[in-house]
């Protein structure tokens, strides 16, 4: 599924017009971009969090080269699912399995 494919379902499921339901999605993708920023995680609760990991220092390897790196340490964000949003997902991919 794509953004479109979200934008559009969204827009089916609660009337409100396509470029409207784009806007809200866009600003919710920029807050939580600018939080991570911040070194702010963002816990939605039932469906997950956004958070921010870091990275130890490591030493890695320039395979054409054949020469070790140092990669720094580093940060990256990262999504934990929530427990509850885990099991529905395990739940319905079982029962799509069974009906097969």
């Amino acid at each position: 599924m794509r953004k479109a494919d979200i934008v559009t379902r969204v827009s089916e499921l609660t009337g409100v017009a396509k470029v409207d339901v784009l806007v809200s999605l866009e600003a919710f993708f920029k807050e939580i971009k600018n939080s991570l920023k911040a070194g702010e995680n963002v816990y939605v609760r039932g469906f997950g969090s956004f958070i921010v990991k870091k990275r130890a220092k490591k030493i890695g390897r320039n395979i054409k080269k054949g020469v070790a790196i140092e990669i720094p340490e580093h940060y990256i964000p990262a999504f934990k699912p929530a427990k509850t949003f885990v099991e529905s997902v395990k739940k319905a991919r079982v029962a799509t399995a069974a009906k097969k």
